[in-house]
């Protein structure tokens, strides 16, 4: 509820804040500056937000794209790799497409629509072969790293190799894998647990953590 305020009270009010209005000659030309600046500092602040950020953004978006290390030097299509010992060859790799990046402090070359390989024996006739859905190779290091669905067959004897990561060792000849792995040949099915190791063209064949069912064929 509100209650009547004296005339009196009024008056003394008043007479108070026009005291205080004297007091301040400039205060409404003070109150008008305050509004003008309120009403045009955010307009002029904001775009300058905006545009600093998008200034940033595009620096970094400019050195990505300019940066050396992350653009291949080079680029090919239906690729064919061969390795030849004595004008004979031994290994051919078919790749629908790589990049090479060599301005790095690891150069490396890019397979990203995977790679096949094939190992010829004395007689120039392929003994195994290799396939993998993405793969990259180390040229210092003599290492190929394969990915993906990757399968090792044995032709002569039909062993198959199966496994989602494997590493082959051109120098030693070797390839192996710290991945499941699973091997199917005439004697059954079997699995490393925790990867295998074998020479290259699969004839010695040894699995990690080995388990397996081993086919027992009836007597006639």
């Amino acid at each position: 509820m509100i209650r009547h305020i004296p005339s009196s009270l009024k008056t003394l009010v008043k007479q108070v804040f026009v005291g205080f209005l004297r007091g301040i000659p400039d205060l409404k030309d003070y109150l008008v500056r305050m509004i003008s600046f309120r009403k045009h500092i955010m307009p002029v602040f904001l775009p300058v937000l905006i545009l600093s950020a998008g200034c940033e953004n595009d620096i970094e978006r400019i050195q990505m794209l300019t940066d050396e290390t992350l653009m291949p030097r080079i680029e090919g299509l239906n690729v064919e790799v061969i390795y030849s010992d004595s004008a004979s060859v031994r290994v051919q790799i078919l790749a629908p497409s790589f990049r090479q990046f060599s301005n790095i402090e690891r150069p490396y070359m890019e397979f990203p629509d995977g790679i096949e390989v094939f190992f010829y024996d004395d007689s120039l006739e392929i003994e195994s072969e290799m396939r993998a859905n993405y793969t990259i190779y180390y040229p210092d290091e003599g290492l190929w790293h394969a990915t993906g669905d990757v399968v090792a067959r044995r032709l002569d004897n039909g062993d198959a190799l199966n496994t989602e990561e494997l590493f082959w060792d051109e120098e030693k000849h070797l390839i192996y894998s710290n991945a499941f792995t699973r091997i199917q040949n005439e004697d059954g099915t079997f699995y490393g647990k925790r990867g295998f190791e074998s020479d290259q063209d699969l004839s010695n064949w040894q699995l990690k953590g080995s388990s397996g069912t081993v086919t027992v064929q009836d007597e006639e």
